[in-house]
């Protein structure tokens, strides 16, 4: 299994497991897990706004999208 490069530093996992407790961000990643989606497809099944949807997925990419990796 190949290891998470977080450019010398740790994860913050408090910050992670708190993006990952919200139902809403776990069921975009769950989508977005299936394929690209636009955010209007994203926001469909939900009673919230695109802006809303927008917020979310900035958290979403802050907190579970690795750090580049260093290529050698």
């Amino acid at each position: 299994m190949e290891r998470m490069n977080y450019g010398g530093q740790a994860p913050d996992l408090d910050a992670i497991f708190a993006a990952l407790a919200d139902p809403t961000r776990r069921a975009i990643l769950s989508k977005l897990a299936a394929g690209e989606a636009s955010v209007t497809e994203i926001s469909a099944p939900f009673d919230i706004s695109q802006p809303a949807i927008s917020r979310h997925l900035k958290v979403c990419l802050l907190y579970t999208s690795p750090s580049p990796r260093d290529e050698d």
